[in-house]
């Protein structure tokens, strides 16, 4: 069984990426019903928090059906950071996490998310004051290093782990990789597997299918998986991975008329937590993989993404239930 804390994640947990403008309530919601152990919310601006910017505050939406679920926060200033856990814990998560991971360049290069590799010794002092602000677990979420030059991740997690974190989740690529290139899994092993080593990791990067995550968990012995992309407008993959993990079977893909309901769930989600305008806007990112793989498509796809009605969407989308019934019988 995997803890993190007092918090019990069954034996092999599988966890939804924080993603910015993705992971936000609704994507969670379907996320959830479809098999995601442990979620967290988008990464978080300590800055925003302690200056109660409206976009900020309403990212600490979290609902009971999503539990348990994580808040994570970044910044590169300390005291924001630790005032930023305080103002997280009072939205009464079960997880406060930190963001030492995001390689976009108007946070790395401020020296936050993954920019914080770059000083190891404020990483571990941050830490540490976050651990000694919150009585909630605290957990971190990673990279293996800033460049090749700089890759540290078995002393990094000996370090967060002295100062008190409860679990570690490290995506195995650089900083300068951003996504690109292959995650290299080996030093993720690595950590999971130094004597010293005695919390929960996690490993995140390229898990896109069930024959995968099983592979990997076999051969690099980590407590879990942490999945991103492959679960935008798939939420289906976290069943799926654990239905091939207990059976060796591959669930069938889900039909038209299961994707469609999806979706719709979604949408209006969506539309009840950020209004019309927001609402259809967000949701865009996700028709593309929800109707992934469709012959002639292509003029519905242009109307989901150009429509400003919501009762358009509806009646759009039970258009395409109609026509595609039959889309994916044969997947």
């Amino acid at each position: 069984m995997v803890r993190i804390g007092n918090i019990e994640l069954g034996d092999f947990p599988l966890l939804l990426a924080p993603m910015e403008d993705v992971s936000d309530p609704p994507f969670r919601a379907v996320c959830k019903e479809n098999g995601a152990d442990l979620m967290y919310t988008e990464f978080i601006s300590s800055e925003g928090l302690i200056r109660n910017a409206e976009k900020s505050v309403q990212k600490l939406d979290i609902y009971d059906y999503e539990r348990p679920i994580g808040i994570q926060i970044f910044g590169d200033k300390i005291e924001s950071m630790r005032q930023a856990a305080a103002i997280a814990e009072a939205a009464q998560p079960e997880i406060v996490d930190i963001n030492y991971g995001c390689p976009v360049k108007k946070v790395a290069c401020k020296g936050a998310g993954a920019g914080i590799l770059l000083d190891i010794p404020k990483m571990q002092k941050m830490t540490e004051e976050i651990v000694k602000q919150v009585s909630l677990p605290v957990t971190v979420k990673t990279r293996l290093g800033w460049d090749d030059s700089t890759i540290q991740i078995v002393d990094v997690a000996k370090r967060l782990q002295d100062v008190g974190i409860q679990a570690l989740t490290i995506h195995g690529r650089t900083r300068k990789q951003m996504y690109k290139g292959e995650a290299d899994w080996t030093k993720i092993a690595e950590v999971k597997n130094h004597p010293d080593i005695h919390i929960p990791i996690f490993g995140n990067g390229d898990i896109d299918s069930p024959q995968k995550a099983l592979d990997y968990k076999n051969k690099y012995e980590v407590d879990g998986i942490m999945i991103g992309r492959a679960a935008i407008g798939y939420p289906w993959i976290f069943n799926e991975i654990k239905h091939f993990m207990k059976t060796g079977e591959i669930l069938a893909a889900p039909d038209m008329a299961e994707r469609v309901n999806v979706a719709t769930k979604h949408l209006k989600f969506s539309l009840e937590w950020k209004g019309d305008r927001q609402g259809i806007f967000e949701m865009r990112r996700h028709y593309t993989n929800y109707f992934r793989g469709i012959p002639n498509f292509k003029p519905f796809r242009t109307k989901l993404v150009e429509s400003e009605n919501p009762e358009e969407l509806f009646d759009l989308l039970e258009e395409i239930s109609a026509t595609f019934e039959n889309a994916f019988e044969m997947a």
